[in-house]
């Protein structure tokens, strides 16, 4: 394979640089005078001012394709793009391919080549259905198709991408695509962007995306002697990352990222076909390979839709609770166009989604999706799959709690399908249930579930890693409908060497009260430092006189949930729960061990009494024993408006968030109107005396919860310059209501 490859690389680096010297001859003789000092390829199709070069003139559209294929080809097979290995990629027979990506151009790109076994026309045919094998890819309409020289056509071509988390918006882009074929058989496919932003259709829903550009990239597909073919690929994009959030760039300038999103998922997906084509690959239940296929790419394209919350989808946000934590948005067109979830209504209906997004640190992403899927009853409520589930029958849907059921905790996993390499993986979940009255004691209350995983193999080294799944009749019909809901991680930092974490995962035992269980294995550096963000996304139908009901119970609902995903994750945290990562709490607050001292010592200063039993002088015994301490202490910056910055364990329990996301809640926050005049009228005497009692009352936490607690005192947090640097709270016995 390696022989053939450097040959083919050979041949084809002579034609490019053949291809680049006839164009540099035709632009010489067809452009202008006015413009012969121009010779900026991405300046020419930005503002297409030259005639021959315009897209409205046939013309122009040829000389623009012709251009847009020689660079292709520069890319493909030659060094128009500093490329260097894909990191992670271990060459060898078990390789698919040889990847790499870029190194200091502009934008993000990548390029993959390997053997196929199937004709260039038939892979051809693969790839330009890009919605087909790319799960990220919302739409692609052909506009305008021209034809050209040799069979070729020029189209013209917009595409909408859905945005990976509920924090950024989509994208779209508006192309030329320019298919041929060489002198020598090949087949090429390139493509690239059209006059910037100000091109394309102007339809209502492309205000929800963001427009990016594609320079040039492409397929190029050679046909072997011997049968199959050798296929190039290049991705090469700029995806406007100036408009996300900071913490999230690395997602629109990580060339590792197209790499595995869309290049290697190419490759991956003409691989997959050829393989079921020849009939190596064999399917549970006697389903064709398409047909399961079919499913996995409606329950991925069902989430995303979930997440993007397009309008012209039928999607609309309502209002909340004055909470934004959880995103709801309810969707009537949905149940209208499929006739069986209509007919399950006894009155119109729809659809609510409830959706959040949250920053994870020190997760490793594999191993939360792994926990999640297989200790479901740690985070799901069998309830609320029941009534999810209850769409599919053909009777009304009603509120879960009319039918108490309960979980036995048992479910039951039914492989279907999976690819080559085992990426993605499509099962069949059955939940046994159990009837919680003797009336229903006699009726099968099991729930049955298909679901999709990403990422969860050992060697995985993905962009994406999710759990999605919808409720199913038994049956299982074909074209049976889908309500998607789930988990997807995406890392923020690409770990450089693509090795798995070889953790194993015992750990249920690990989230009990109290419990010092670790998961197995050695916590690599890059678990310790690893930044990913989590979007989850649950869909329920409604009939529409209990709109507001499911709404609100949606709400609460996904608030579980991400309570629950926090106390996994800081039960699989290489870090120890996230206290170790950093050591500093927020920038320009001492170390974690420093801010221990300090308020147990101001604590012993102002009201007299130890508030730890010291059993080391040590810092670090110190800051163990205040994070493992009964009550919730929490520590808040000395501002004007207060923010936390310290928390221990049970605090974070208290508040139902994290160490990472605790600087995102304020004071006034966690105190209702009452709660935050009864505070603020013992101010004086917390700054007088140094601390203040608080009689028992109520807090909401961070997911809008109240706690109720029996005593409070607050006290001032002295630095070792005596003065004040933050303020500390100790609530006893609290529990939520």
């Amino acid at each position: 394979m390696n022989k053939l490859l450097m040959e083919e690389n050979e041949r084809l680096q002579k034609q490019v640089s053949q291809l680049v010297h006839e164009n540099a001859y035709m632009k010489q003789q067809l452009q202008n005078p006015s413009l012969a000092n121009d010779t900026s390829c991405e300046s020419n199709v930005t503002t297409p001012q030259n005639p021959i070069r315009d897209a409205s003139n046939p013309s122009g559209v040829l000389t623009i394709a012709e251009e847009t294929l020689a660079e292709f080809l520069s890319k493909a097979t030659g060094t128009a793009v500093d490329w260097v290995p894909m990191p992670g990629m271990k060459p060898g027979p078990d390789s698919f391919g040889i990847v790499a990506v870029s190194h200091g151009c502009r934008g993000v790109a990548a390029r993959a080549c390997g053997l196929v076994n199937l004709e260039p026309t038939k892979i051809v045919e693969i790839l330009k259905d890009r919605p087909s094998w790319f799960c990220d890819c919302r739409s692609l309409e052909v506009f305008t198709v021209i034809p050209a020289g040799n069979g070729g056509t020029i189209e013209l071509v917009y595409m909408q991408m859905y945005a990976p988390t509920t924090l950024v918006p989509a994208r779209d882009f508006w192309t030329l695509r320019y298919t041929t074929t060489m002198e020598d058989g090949s087949l090429v496919v390139c493509e690239r962007s059209l006059s910037g932003s100000g091109g394309g259709p102007s339809t209502a829903s492309a205000q929800q995306f963001v427009r990016a550009e594609m320079l040039p990239s492409g397929y190029l597909v050679r046909p072997c002697e011997g049968g199959g073919s050798i296929v190039h690929i290049v991705d090469h994009l700029d995806l406007e990352a100036w408009s996300v959030p900071e913490v999230l760039r690395p997602l629109y300038e990580s060339s590792r990222v197209v790499a595995q999103k869309m290049t290697t998922a190419a490759l991956r997906h003409i691989r997959q076909i050829a393989q079921e084509t020849s009939g190596e690959v064999v399917y549970a239940l006697g389903r064709q390979p398409a047909v399961l296929r079919t499913f996995s790419q409606r329950l991925s394209r069902g989430f995303n839709d979930a997440i993007g919350g397009f309008n012209d989808d039928g999607w609309s946000v309502m209002g909340g609770d004055g909470i934004e934590d959880v995103i709801i948005a309810c969707n009537t067109k949905k149940v209208r166009n499929n006739s069986t979830l209509a007919n399950a209504f006894a009155t119109p209906g729809g659809v609510i989604c409830a959706k959040a997004s949250m920053l994870l640190q020190s997760v490793p992403p594999a191993v939360l999706v792994r926990f999640l899927r297989e200790h479901r009853s740690e985070w799901a409520d069998y309830n609320f799959d029941a009534y999810s589930a209850s769409s599919l029958k053909t009777s009304s849907c009603s509120l879960p709690g009319l039918r108490p059921m309960r979980f036995s905790g048992s479910q039951i996993i039914m492989p279907l399908a999976h690819t080559v390499e085992n990426e993605e993986i499509l099962e069949v979940v059955r939940l046994e249930g159990q009837a919680l009255t003797h009336d229903d004691g006699l009726l099968s209350r099991d729930i049955h579930l298909l679901q999709l995983c990403t990422g969860i193999d050992e060697k995985s080294m993905g962009s994406c890693f999710q759990l999605v799944f919808a409720p199913i009749d038994e049956l299982f019909p074909d074209d049976a409908p889908l309500i998607s809901s789930g988990f997807r991680v995406i890392p923020l930092d690409m770990k450089t060497d693509g090795a798995p974490t070889g953790r194993t995962l015992d750990l249920a035992s690990s989230l009990e009260v109290g419990s010092t269980a670790q998961p197995a294995g050695h916590a690599s550096l890059d678990d310790c430092n690893l930044r990913s963000v989590l979007t989850i996304a649950f869909q329920f139908p409604y009939e529409i006189h209990l709109q507001d009901s499911v709404a609100t119970m949606a709400r609460q609902y996904v608030r579980s949930i991400v309570s629950s995903v926090q106390r996994v994750s800081m039960a699989i945290s290489p870090s120890q729960s996230g206290l170790n990562a950093g050591q500093k709490i927020i920038s320009g607050f001492p170390e974690a061990a420093t801010l221990a001292r300090w308020i147990c010592q101001s604590y012993q200063f102002h009201l007299g009494v130890e508030l730890l039993r010291q059993v080391d002088d040590a810092r670090e015994s110190l800051l163990k024993m205040l994070w493992d301490y009964e009550d919730a202490i929490l520590c808040c910056s000395f501002k004007e408006k207060p923010v936390f910055t310290f928390a221990n364990e049970m605090g974070l329990n208290m508040l139902e968030t994290s160490l990472i996301a605790l600087q995102d809640l304020s004071l006034d926050k966690i105190f209702d109107e009452a709660g935050t005049k009864a505070l603020y009228s013992e101010i004086p005497k917390l700054m007088e005396q140094g601390y203040v009692y608080l009689p028992a009352g109520m807090c909401l936490s961070g997911m809008g919860r109240h706690v109720s607690f029996e005593q409070a005192v607050a006290w001032k947090v002295l630095g070792e310059d005596s003065n004040v640097h933050c303020l500390a709270f100790c609530f006893v016995n609290w529990s939520f209501v």
